[in-house]
C-alpha cells in the first residue's frame, strides 16, 4: 500500500514511519507503542548512562519484538578556552542576576560522551534491529561489529556530501534531514559552515546521489508532508514533533505548551543551549543569546542548564520542535494511525 516498500523491507515494519530518537524526551514505552504499531520507534540514547541504557534495552525488550531504534551521538570532543569561559561568563550574569541563579564555577566538562565503547558493549550483548547515528558515525570497527549482530545502521546528513561520506561508510539508509528539522542539525562535515538546505531541495538531491533508501526528516507533521517526501523520491519519513505531547513521552517543563501554541514562526535556529544548532521554540533567552558566542556542544550546557533549572520559560532552551500545529493528538500508536490514514488518503491509497 505504500509507494516504496524498501525501507519497510530493510527494517522489518510496516509503515515506513520513524518515530524521531529526541534524547530526554523518548521513553521505553512511547518507543514500544510506536513499534507495535507497525512504525519504527526510536530511542534517543545519546545522553544515557550505559546502566541506564541497559535497563532501557531491558525495558524495550519486554515489551515489544519488534524493531526498534537506538540513537547515538558522534561528535567530536572540543574544548574552550579560558577567554571564551571568561566572556561567557560576562554574557551570563545579568541574565543569572535575574533569574536569582549563581553563575556556574569552575571550566566545563562534558555532560555526556560521543558513542563509545561502553554503549557498544551493551548494544552487542542485546543487538537492536536499528542503530542511528547524529553528528557522522562511530569507528569502522564499531560499525561492522553493529552490522555482525544484524543491526541495520542509519545515520543523519544535512547535505548531498555529507550522504556520499555516510554511504561509503556502509549505512543502510540516509537520513535527510532538512533545516526544517527541530532538535539538533546533524551536519558534522563543516560545524561551521551549515549549508542550510531545505529539505524539498535536499531530499531529491540525496535520493540522486545515493543506492540506499532515503528518509525525509523536517518540518513533516501530517500526511500531506509525508506524501510530499514520497513524491520526491523518499522511501519514509523520520518525524518529531507529531511526538512531542504524546502520552508516553517524557514531558519536559514548558514544552508542552510551547508545541501547542507553536505557530509557523515560533522556533529559530540557535546555539544557545547546547553550543550545537538546534530549531527550537523561541524565548526570551533564545533571543538574547542571538548575538553570543555559545561553547562547543556540549560544553554550553555548562552555563545554560543551571539557569533552565532555576528560572521559568524565559530560559528555556530545549523546547524542541516545529509544525506543531499540524500535528496530530492522543498516545504514540493513535498520532501513528492518524499519519499513516492521513498519508494513504492523501497519496490515493486505501488500507
Amino acid at each position: 500500500m505504500w509507494p516504496d516498500a524498501r525501507l519497510c523491507d530493510l527494517l522489518g515494519i510496516d509503515h515506513p514511519i520513524i518515530q524521531a530518537p529526541m534524547a530526554g524526551t523518548t521513553t521505553p514505552a512511547m518507543v514500544a507503542a510506536v513499534s507495535n504499531a507497525g512504525g519504527l520507534g526510536s530511542h534517543g540514547c545519546a545522553t544515557l548512562s550505559p546502566e541506564k541504557l541497559a535497563e532501557d534495552i531491558e525495558a524495550l525488550a519486554g515489551a515489544t519484538n519488534r524493531s526498534v531504534n537506538l540513537n547515538f551521538f558522534c561528535h567530536e570532543p572540543q574544548d574552550i578556552s579560558e577567554d571564551h569561559h571568561a566572556a561567557l561568563l560576562d554574557a551570563m550574569r545579568p541574565h543569572y542576576d535575574a533569574a536569582g541563579a549563581t553563575l556556574p564555577e569552575g571550566m566545563p566538562t562534558p555532560s555526556f560522551q560521543p558513542f563509545g565503547a561502553a554503549q557498544l558493549d551493551c548494544l552487542l550483548a542485546r543487538p537492536p534491529a536499528v542503530v542511528s547515528f547524529h553528528f557522522g558515525l562511530p569507528e569502522d570497527a564499531a560499525i561492522a561489529a553493529l552490522k555482525e549482530k544484524g543491526c541495520k545502521i542509519l545515520s543523519s546528513a544535512t547535505t548531498v556530501a555529507e550522504a556520499r561520506w555516510l554511504v561509503a561508510r556502509g549505512v543502510d539508509a540516509v537520513i535527510a534531514q532538512g533545516w526544517e528539522s527541530g532538535g539538533h542539525r546533524g551536519l558534522f562535515l563543516e560545524l561551521e559552515n551549515d549549508a542550510q538546505v531545505g529539505l524539498f531541495s535536499l531530499l531529491p538531491q540525496v535520493v540522486d546521489a545515493v543506492d540506499v533508501p532515503v528518509i525525509a526528516a523536517g518540518g513533516i507533521a501530517d500526511g500531506r508532508g509525508i506524501a510530499a517526501a514520497f513524491a520526491l523520491g523518499a522511501a519514509g519519513v523520520q518525524i518529531g514533533t507529531a511526538f512531542i505531547t504524546a502520552d508516553e513521552a517524557n514531558r519536559k517543563p514548558y514544552h508542552p505548551e510551547a508545541v501547542e501554541a507553536g505557530t509557523d514562526e515560533s522556533t529559530r535556529v540557535t546555539r544557545a543551549g547546547s553550543g550545537r544548532p538546534a530549531r527550537a521554540h523561541r524565548t526570551p533567552w533564545i533571543d538574547a543569546m542571538a548575538v553570543v558566542d555559545a561553547a562547543p556542544f556540549p560544553l554550553m550546557y555548562h552555563y545554560s542548564r543551571p539557569l533552565l533549572e532555576a528560572d521559568g520559560p524565559a530560559h528555556q532552551f530545549s523546547l524542541y520542535g516545529q509544525s506543531a500545529a499540524l500535528a496530530p493528538s492522543g498516545d504514540a500508536a493513535t498520532r501513528l494511525e492518524a499519519l499513516v490514514s492521513s498519508a494513504l488518503e492523501t497519496m490515493g491509497a486505501r488500507r
